[in-house]
């Protein structure tokens, strides 16, 4: 299987939002160049809902069904370790494997001394076409990256082996994360990263390594976005030039991970890309979620009730909800609102707190992390929950189309200039 030049993943909590993101897929196909829809849900959020595996790969084949889309799509095992891969192997068909936890465990002495022989003919000045200034790798320098890197790409062999048996050569994509490691990657460190790959025989054709600044759930980028871009670049040069050297796959690319919005990078992003013919692979999990909640407060009378009693419990549950995402969110718990506060807003009061908007000053960061994760009260819910984001659909649809699209697709893949000319938030 080979990966169009653009991908994105489109994540769904509670998998009713399929035919909606899949129509803004087709609107971009109408201004641009295609972009492949994946289908991505961890192993963590099948966990917190109590869904299973398969039920992404259901709402995936209905959704192209019912939009008659004639594109190639994928399934993503999100965030799989060997522990956690078999549960996933007969509904997916892209698999994301995750090293961060397996980084700064030093690899046994036979894989180093196998790596060193594989790399040191790189010693010296190492000049990679686009990238300034030139490399310089030393000895120390290799066996440094080994200690730090070479038994998570070891692990993440082993893991693609599994799946390869499993699934079969060339029967689905893989791609290597380590986005939620404690720190970003150097270009001798990602260049060397590919090294082992190749030397692993892992046929990568997206990596998502660890960028600088904070991807936060739900919101925009924190961070230098300038220092960011330079190094975002960089990278793109590397994946390029080690691609060649190594011959990993020709649709190797990039992968921009994490549920945060990232707006205020994406002009930019795009930029880049286009100087270099590049291609991305940008997921947005987590923000249907958002545009659900959303929805709902805007529907006013139940739903409005509703997440205003979600995030009451999400306010009571704070620890609970934020264990699994340490590193991922930033919320300072004294600027929450208070539930009671919350209780009383109107339905217009509620989305302009929750909703990104383009210098909207009502606009919460904390609030709305806060009920990013606090999907898990939905789930528990249950029906009641459910039976309101059906009943109103059309409008919760409308809102999750024109979030991917014209806050994430256009201004990354399309250009600066959404449809209808005006500037994305």
């Amino acid at each position: 299987m080979e990966l169009a030049k653009y991908s994105i993943g489109i994540g769904d909590r509670f998998g009713l939002e399929g035919r909606a993101q899949l129509r803004a897929l087709q609107a971009a196909l109408d201004l641009g160049p295609e972009i492949t829809p994946v289908w991505n849900k961890s192993e963590r959020e099948h966990m917190i809902i109590g869904s299973r595996p398969g039920a992404a790969r259901v709402e995936a084949d209905e959704a192209v069904a019912a939009c008659r889309w004639k594109g190639a799509y994928f399934v993503d095992a999100d965030h799989i370790r060997l522990d956690t891969v078999n549960r996933f192997l007969e509904s997916c068909d892209f698999f994301t494997i995750d090293i961060a936890d397996v980084i700064g465990r030093p690899a046994a002495a036979e894989p180093a001394a196998a790596f060193f022989d594989f790399a040191s003919r790189f010693i010296g000045r190492l000049q990679i076409p686009g990238l300034e200034p030139a490399v310089r790798v030393t000895p120390e320098g290799l066996a440094d990256i080994a200690r730090k890197y070479l038994l998570a790409v070891v692990s993440a062999g082993r893991v693609y082996r599994l799946i390869e048996t499993a699934k079969g050569p060339g029967n689905f994509i893989a791609e290597v994360s380590f986005d939620e490691a404690d720190r970003p990657q150097s270009p001798a460190e990602l260049f060397f990263i590919l090294a082992a790959a190749a030397m692993e025989r892992i046929p990568l054709q997206t990596l998502a390594p660890k960028f600088q600044g904070a991807f936060l759930k739900g919101v925009d980028y924190v961070g230098d976005v300038k220092a960011f871009l330079r190094e975002f670049a960089d990278d793109v040069a590397v994946v390029a030039y080690a691609r060649d050297v190594f011959g990993l796959p020709p649709d190797l690319k990039l992968s921009v991970h994490s549920g945060s919005d990232k707006f205020s990078l994406y002009p930019g992003m795009h930029r880049v890309l286009s100087r270099a013919a590049a291609g991305v692979h940008l997921k947005t999990a987590g923000t249907t979620w958002l545009e659900e909640v959303a929805g709902l407060a805007a529907s006013g009378g139940k739903g409005l009730r509703l997440v205003q009693e979600i995030y009451g419990a999400a306010f009571e549950r704070f620890d609970e909800l934020a264990g699994p995402y340490r590193g991922v969110v930033d919320i300072n718990r004294l600027a929450l609102p208070d539930p009671e506060t919350v209780a009383s807003w109107t339905s217009g009061e509620f989305v302009e707190v929750l909703d990104h908007g383009p210098s909207r000053e009502s606009f919460q960061r904390d609030f709305r992390q806060l009920m990013h994760i606090g999907y898990k009260i939905a789930a528990e819910v249950g029906e009641e929950f459910y039976a309101l984001l059906k009943r109103h659909r059309e409008a919760i649809e409308s809102r999750v189309t024109d979030n991917l699209l014209r806050r994430h697709i256009a201004p990354l893949f399309l250009g600066p200039e959404i449809p209808g000319g005006s500037p994305a938030p």
